[in-house]
C-alpha cells in the first residue's frame, strides 16, 4: 500500500505541474517555477515567527504570499526593463539569501532548516496522514490534488483566455481580454501549485514536472491541448517508471523520476515527427533530392 501512495502521489504532482507548466512553457517562462520553490522561504520563516508553530496551513499560508510577491517582482522587473531571466534570477537569490538569513538568525535551536522546509522526501509521503471529514489520507495528497483540481476548474473555465494570452497577448487586449488579470492568475496558479507541492516531495521533482514534460509534449503537437494532455500522460508514465526504477537502483525516488523524464525528452528530441532531429534531416535530404 505504501508504495501505492508514493506513485500516487508522484502521479498527482506530475499532473497538477503539468496542466501549468505547458503554459510557462509556451510563454517562455519555464523556469519561475524553480524560482518560486526557493523564493518562498522568506514566508515560510516568517509564518513561524509570527504563529510560534510549524503548523502546516500557516507555513503553507506564507509560503504562498512569498509566491505571489516573487511573481510580482519579476514582473515589475522585466516591464521596467530588465530582461526576462535576469529578473528571474535577480528576485530567486535575492529572496532566497533573505529567507537564509531569517533562518540562521531566529531558528537556530528549531527544527526549522532548509532541508526541512525545501527538500521533501516522497518516500515518507505514506507516513505523513491528515484526516479531513473522516477520512485518513497522506497530506500530500489531500494539498497536491487540491491544487489540481482548483487548477483543472480555473483553466477549464478561463481556457480560451488562457490559450489566446499565451500565444498573442497584443490580440487578446485588443480583443478586450484583460492580459494582466490572466497573467497574475496564472502565475497564483502556479505559486499555488509549487508551495503545495514541493514541501512533501522536494524542489527537485517539483520543478522538474513543471518543465520536462510540458516540454516534451511542446515537441510532439501543435495544439494547446493535445499538449496538455501528453504532459500529464508522460509524468504519470516518468512516475510510475522512475518508482520502480528507483527501487531496482535502491536510489533517490524523486531522482529517478526526473532522470525518466528527462529519457523521454531525449527521446522526443529525436524522434518527434515534426521537430526531431531525424525528422529534419530526413526532410532535408528529400528537399535536396527533389531538387
Amino acid at each position: 500500500m505504501n508504495d501505492f501512495w508514493i506513485i500516487f502521489t508522484g502521479a498527482l504532482v506530475a499532473a497538477s505541474c503539468s496542466l501549468v507548466g505547458c503554459f510557462l512553457v509556451l510563454r517562455r517562462m519555464a523556469m519561475v517555477g524553480d524560482a518560486i520553490s526557493h523564493s518562498v522561504l522568506p514566508g515560510i520563516v516568517i509564518a513561524f515567527l509570527i504563529s510560534g508553530s510549524r503548523d502546516s496551513v500557516a507555513l503553507m499560508l506564507g509560503a504562498s504570499i512569498l509566491g505571489l510577491v516573487t511573481v510580482f517582482l519579476i514582473q515589475m522587473f522585466q516591464n521596467s526593463g530588465v530582461q526576462s531571466d535576469a529578473s528571474i534570477g535577480v528576485v530567486f537569490t535575492a529572496l532566497f539569501s533573505v529567507g537564509i538569513v531569517l533562518v540562521s538568525l531566529y531558528t537556530r535551536d528549531i527544527d526549522l532548516d532548509l532541508d526541512c522546509v525545501l527538500y521533501g522526501e516522497i518516500a515518507y509521503v505514506p507516513w505523513n496522514t491528515v484526516e479531513i471529514l473522516g477520512v485518513t489520507l497522506p497530506k500530500s495528497v489531500w494539498s497536491v490534488g487540491g491544487a489540481l483540481l482548483v487548477g483543472l476548474f480555473l483553466i477549464g473555465l478561463f481556457y480560451k483566455q488562457f490559450k489566446v494570452c499565451s500565444f498573442d497577448p497584443a490580440m487578446a487586449a485588443a480583443i478586450g481580454i484583460p492580459v494582466a488579470f490572466f497573467h497574475y492568475l496564472l502565475m497564483g496558479l502556479v505559486s499555488m501549485t509549487t508551495v503545495a507541492s514541493f514541501e512533501s516531495v522536494g524542489a527537485i521533482l517539483v520543478v522538474g514536472m513543471l518543465v520536462v514534460p510540458p516540454a516534451t509534449a511542446y515537441l510532439l503537437t501543435e495544439r494547446l491541448g493535445v499538449m496538455i494532455v501528453l504532459s500529464i500522460i508522460i509524468g504519470i508514465l516518468s512516475s510510475v517508471m522512475g518508482y520502480y526504477l528507483a527501487y531496482l537502483l535502491d536510489a533517490s525516488i524523486a531522482g529517478c523520476m526526473i532522470s525518466v523524464a528527462g529519457g523521454l525528452f531525449v527521446l522526443a528530441v529525436l524522434f518527434s515527427p515534426s521537430h526531431g532531429v531525424l525528422a529534419k534531416k530526413w526532410m532535408r535530404r528529400k528537399a535536396l533530392q527533389d531538387l
